[in-house]
């Protein structure tokens, strides 16, 4: 295994009726992002415009708690986390409009590397009406 992060995952909750207080105490857990729709951004460009958040997310990383080249342990360390599934999650993330989804970064720089998505993964994120997406890298 290298040092280099080749591989992560992230558990979020987006939408325009986000409330992170919310999803922070829903999951009992501290989030590595908790945003609102409408919260200001800083104008990193220096011109002093007024910016605001898009959407509002809540969301949990893997990155600086799992070490692995595999998606597996990364998706697996989130769903203890989080105490996934959960039978009413499905029914709050509908009821706001919300998307819920695993985000996989995948670095593929051989090109001959395969995410790792195990079926009771997959099986459970749609039977929650969440979707999972990789973001795969190359050179």
């Amino acid at each position: 295994m290298t040092d280099v992060c080749v591989a992560s995952a992230s558990f979020t909750i987006s939408g325009d009726h986000v409330l992170p207080e919310w999803w922070t105490r829903y999951f009992g857990v501290t989030p590595d992002i908790a945003v609102a729709k409408g919260e200001p951004l800083r104008d990193h460009t220096g011109q002093g415009r007024t910016l605001v958040r898009r959407t509002g997310v809540w969301g949990l990383s893997s990155e600086k708690a799992v070490r692995s080249e595999h998606l597996e342990p990364h998706l697996r360390y989130l769903i203890q986390q989080l105490a996934l599934p959960r039978p009413d999650l499905k029914q709050y993330v509908e009821s706001i409009g919300a998307k819920m989804r695993f985000v996989c970064f995948w670095v593929n720089e051989s090109g001959d590397r395969v995410p790792d998505i195990p079926d009771d993964i997959r099986v459970m994120m749609e039977a929650l009406g969440g979707i999972i997406e990789i973001d795969e890298y190359r050179d």
